[in-house]
């Protein structure tokens, strides 16, 4: 009878585990509140919207908020792969947060899509990014589409003020490098944190080198602080921001101040505008109907098409890594890994993905275009 018993209890547990790798399991990390809230709280939103079962695998969501904090994201992403034995994990939404995870992806073999902007996330594709990819567009990409409409404007110089960290440094890595080759020079160079309440000292330094245009290099409502600043000040010459602004709330806080801002962005901003023959219009498309149903008429946002587009790659990577393991084991991981890699021809809401072993992103320039704020709405630049 105890034989009986024991053998009993073992293939229960057997089965209990078999349930339990039924399934694929996402972990999530994402910036719910803190100074990243405008852009975490669509991704949340967009989670919800994500495929429920792929290739006839349940999959499973397990969404953590790291409050916009780096340690935060750090303890959440060892949480998923040692707690939650997540088969990927997708986040953070800010560069520092995505660039401190790699570490953990890496040291645990767990592929990661990070939704954050910076290209160092990315690359070089190298031991540790092996393990990682991403689905904004590299800061790269649009710093050349901001330089092209500068200097299509006669821009010569211009002043730079970015967050004191690595999404500003980032930026500001790119777009020199971008500058200086096209003849623009930077003539002013100034840092502010998410979190400052004033950059008087920062705007007046950039007014007195006399530019011809204010580069602002920072994301959700914390990038209005300097060109609100820039308008009290008298600033009334050209102003571009990143796609890091591209969300409402960022127009809601900035308001009339950023009336006529240049900023690059994904297709997805400005989809109805989009001529019918534009490669990304109906994928885009696509994504707005699916959160506008829910969240109401002109709700979508940019950051929850980072989210969406996670959600594409896996949608084509998890078939092709079912033929190689089951989930919830580590061999999945390296197959799931191995398929983000080959993606090829996905249609996503910002572009079109082809993957490659040294491209973790896989966007063309079919990723980007050039919109102006224009009486509070985002409008397409020809």
């Amino acid at each position: 009878m105890k034989f009986k018993n024991t053998l009993v209890a073992a293939m229960t547990l057997a089965f209990a585990a078999g349930v339990a790798h039924a399934q694929v399991n996402v972990g999530i990390t994402l910036s719910a509140t803190g100074p990243a809230a405008s852009l975490g709280i669509p991704e949340r939103n967009t989670v919800d919207l994500m495929p429920k079962e792929i290739a006839g695998q349940k999959i499973n969501y397990i969404v953590l908020d790291d409050a916009s904090d780096t340690t935060s994201a750090v303890k959440n992403i060892r949480k998923l792969v040692s707690e939650d034995k997540v088969d990927v994990v997708l986040g953070s939404t800010t560069s520092p947060n995505s660039l401190a995870m790699i570490d953990v992806a890496a040291e645990s073999k767990t592929p990661m899509i990070s939704w954050a902007a910076s290209s160092r996330i990315v690359e070089p594709v190298d031991e540790k990014r092996h393990w990682v990819f991403k689905t904004p567009q590299n800061d790269a990409q649009m710093s050349t589409a901001i330089i092209e409409h500068m200097t299509s404007n006669n821009i010569k110089n211009v002043a730079f003020i970015g967050f004191a960290d690595a999404y500003g440094e980032g930026w500001y890595e790119q777009f020199k490098g971008v500058a200086e080759a096209r003849g623009i020079k930077i003539v002013a160079n100034e840092r502010f944190n998410r979190t400052d309440t004033s950059v008087t000292g920062q705007v007046l330094k950039m007014i007195a080198a006399r530019p011809d245009a204010m580069f602002i290099a920072g994301s959700g409502t914390p990038a209005a602080l300097p060109q609100k600043a820039l308008k009290e000040r008298g600033w009334t010459g050209k102003v571009y921001q990143t796609h890091g602004v591209a969300n409402n709330d960022f127009l809601r806080v900035c308001g009339a101040d950023c009336e006529g801002t240049f900023l690059p962005a994904g297709p997805v901003l400005v989809a109805t505008q989009l001529p019918d023959s534009n490669p990304v219009k109906g994928s885009a498309l696509a994504y707005i109907d699916a959160y506008e149903a829910v969240h109401g008429k002109g709700s979508v946002s940019t950051f929850g098409a980072h989210a969406w587009d996670s959600g594409v790659l896996l949608n084509a990577a998890i078939p092709v890594a079912l033929k190689t393991a089951k989930p919830g084991t580590p061999e999945f991981r390296a197959a799931l890994r191995d398929a983000l890699e080959g993606v090829k021809d996905a249609p996503g809401a910002h572009g079109v993905f082809n993957m490659s072993a040294t491209d973790h992103l896989g966007f063309d320039q079919r990723a980007r275009v050039m919109v102006q704020i224009d009486n509070g709405a985002w409008k397409l630049v020809e």
